[in-house]
Formats: structure tokens, C-alpha cells, sequence
């Protein structure tokens, strides 16, 4: 169950992350299949988590995965999960990318 900002709870839907995923890669050299398996690994790591996961762990997991995947998918989604009010949380995003990809490399 995916309890939401809300407090709704609904069953996890792997169609919705799938359906964030492609509206964020549009345009974007990313073919479906790595999608649906981005999608897939996510669910399985919510499956982890327990029996009930927030909508903000399944956002978190998303953002984990495009970070690895394409940089421009990654801001394109986090624009809309964490809500971007101006160019400054563009900056501010762009800025713990850059501090992540560092510390991968």
C-alpha cells in the first residue's frame, strides 16, 4: 500500500511510476523497455520496505534511479516530485547532481 501526502492509501500501481517516467523522458534518448525497468526496480524496492511505503520513499527511489540513467529525465522529474517554484531550485538541484556524480566517480 503507498500511503499518499494525503494520508489516502491506494495499492502500489506501477503504471503511475511508469507513466511519470515517460512524461519526464519525453524526447529524450531512454527507450521504453529501461523505463518499465526502472519502474520495476523501484517496485522491488518498495517491496522491501514493508507492506506500506509513502509516496515521498517511491519519489525518492525515482530520483535514485534517473540519477544513474540521464540527468535531464532526473530534473525533469524532480521539477514536478519536489515542486520547483524558480530557477534557484533548478540551481539548488543541479548542484547536488553535480555533488552525487562526484562522489560515484
Amino acid at each position: 500500500m503507498v500511503v499518499k501526502r494525503t494520508g489516502e492509501r491506494e495499492p502500489f500501481d506501477k503504471s503511475k511510476v511508469v507513466s511519470g517516467l515517460r512524461a519526464a523522458a519525453k524526447g529524450r534518448p531512454i527507450p521504453a523497455p529501461s523505463l518499465d525497468e526502472i519502474a520495476l526496480a523501484v517496485e522491488d524496492r518498495m517491496r522491501l520496505n514493508g507492506s506500506e511505503v509513502t509516496a515521498s520513499q517511491i519519489g525518492l527511489a525515482v530520483l535514485d534511479e534517473l540519477r544513474l540513467v540521464d540527468e535531464v529525465v532526473y530534473l525533469r522529474f524532480a521539477s514536478v516530485y519536489k515542486n520547483f517554484d524558480g530557477i534557484s531550485d533548478f540551481q539548488r538541484e543541479l548542484h547536488l547532481l553535480a555533488k552525487s556524480t562526484d562522489a560515484t566517480a
